[in-house]
């Protein structure tokens, strides 16, 4: 990477590099955390010298402050998690020495990782707290300036602002999953609160995140209007859409989107079914469930679902004498546990659970654990958004062949038959 190029921006490169690369997400975010410690940092250092010049990194024009920046000079600091190696700003030219109200001129080591992470991004994202946790960090006598703070906050208050009111008219979408996680955000409320989530997979193969809101329960009326506010910013019906069996959400599924298919997550069922076996016989009960999905080389369609049919039936056949509640767990909704044997064989084992974000929502919940409660909504959504984002920005998508974009094709012909326009296009795109 050029040295032109800031060290804000080349921490930010690495973090990308982290997401796209094949490392378990565990701990790719681990190792996000300490970059993002350092990318605060950094971003802090950064601000102070536009401060002390009076302008910002290749400002040309009138000068507040004799002087320019001279590169880099590194710095590490020592924190409970391990080094961290930060790039301090060299100047020259300059009336006055620089130093940093941050690190002053010789901080090497700081009192915990966590405290900086945790109370920096996770205590709402307000001045106060970013530097009640950099002086908690650093020290009293390194407290940052109030202007750098909030410069720093607001630039991550306005992301998320725009994120949340973006136009969604462009985003064409084959696929969309559905799944909340819950935080304990409100003084007042003793039990944890949803965050409702959605993100897709467009209609190329790419993976995006569509939306996050509060939604104080998960019942039809909190995931109805979640869902409304998508489709009111131009969000199109997909082709199907992958949730949990919450009755609440799939009754608002049904009324926001009423002609796509509806896929149930598997992982969610498999645990259910679990759930009313005894452990003694959940490895065999496990094995005879994934059997009933896994490896069907059919081609997709009506013959790939009788082959899970009858696979299904002998499951119940199997177990129902002993476990009918389990058994029941797969029988009573059977037409949405094998939508997915409708798409395309590559994509089977992508969508048919919601994966992703139940490691990611796990990763977010633990991180925020030691703190208890979160002191309201808006920073819950602030670093779950935070965290999400980020790692969609590395998401791999899914592989898009000329037989299953024909396929994807003639499923949107069928489901949705006024969309004439749009099957067009993208008939003109495989070509």
């Amino acid at each position: 990477m050029s040295k032109r190029v800031s060290a804000i921006a080349r921490v930010r490169a690495q973090i990308d590099e982290l997401f796209s690369s094949e490392r378990e997400l565990g701990s790719v975010l681990e190792e996000v955390a300490r970059l993002g410690v350092r990318l605060l940092m950094q971003t802090a250092l950064e601000a102070e010298v536009c401060e002390f010049l009076g302008r910002e990194r290749y400002a040309r024009g009138d000068r507040a402050r004799a002087g320019s920046r001279n590169g880099y000079g590194p710095l590490t600091i020592k924190t409970t998690a391990g080094p961290i190696t930060l790039e301090r700003p060299k100047l020259r030219g300059t009336d006055a020495a620089f130093a940093s109200r941050l690190l002053g001129y010789e901080v090497t080591r700081t009192n915990a990782l966590e405290s900086l992470v945790i109370a920096s991004f996770v205590r709402g994202l307000s001045t106060r707290d970013v530097e009640a946790a950099l002086a908690e960090a650093l020290g009293e006598g390194a407290a940052v300036a109030r202007s750098t703070v909030s410069r720093i906050c607001e630039q991550i208050t306005l992301d998320l602002d725009v994120w949340r009111r973006r136009d969604l008219k462009d985003l064409a979408l084959d696929y969309l999953y559905l799944d909340a996680s819950c935080f304990k955000m409100h003084p007042a409320s003793e039990r944890a609160e949803p965050l409702l989530c959605a993100w897709g997979i467009t209609t190329t193969g790419q993976k995006a995140l569509v939306g996050l809101a509060y939604g104080a329960a998960e019942s039809e009326a909190a995931w109805l209007d979640f869902l409304r506010d998508l489709t009111a910013r131009g969000l199109r019906a997909p082709l199907l859409v992958i949730s949990d069996g919450a009755p609440g959400l799939l009754n608002a599924i049904e009324a926001a989107f009423p002609r796509g298919r509806r896929q149930r997550c598997l992982v969610h069922v498999a645990r259910n079914v679990l759930a009313k076996v005894p452990e003694a016989d959940h490895d065999a009960v496990r094995a005879a469930f994934w059997a009933i999905f896994n490896d069907i080389g059919t081609a997709p369609g009506e013959a790939a679902v009788a082959v899970a049919r009858e696979r299904a039936a002998a499951f119940a056949e199997r177990f129902g004498p002993h476990y009918p509640a389990a058994v029941a767990c797969v029988t009573r909704d059977l037409d949405a546990l094998v939508a997915h044997l409708y798409f395309p064989l590559e994509h089977r084992e992508r969508i048919r659970h919601t994966n992703l974000l139940e490691r990611t929502f796990g990763e977010s919940r633990r991180r925020v654990k030691v703190i208890g409660r979160l002191p309201g909504e808006e920073s819950c959504v602030s670093l779950v958004w935070a965290v999400l984002d980020r790692a969609s920005r590395g998401w791999r998508g899914l592989t898009m062949t000329p037989e299953g974009i024909r396929l994807l094709q003639d499923l949107r012909r069928e489901l949705f038959p006024k969309r004439r326009k749009e099957v067009r296009a993208l008939r003109r795109e495989a070509a």
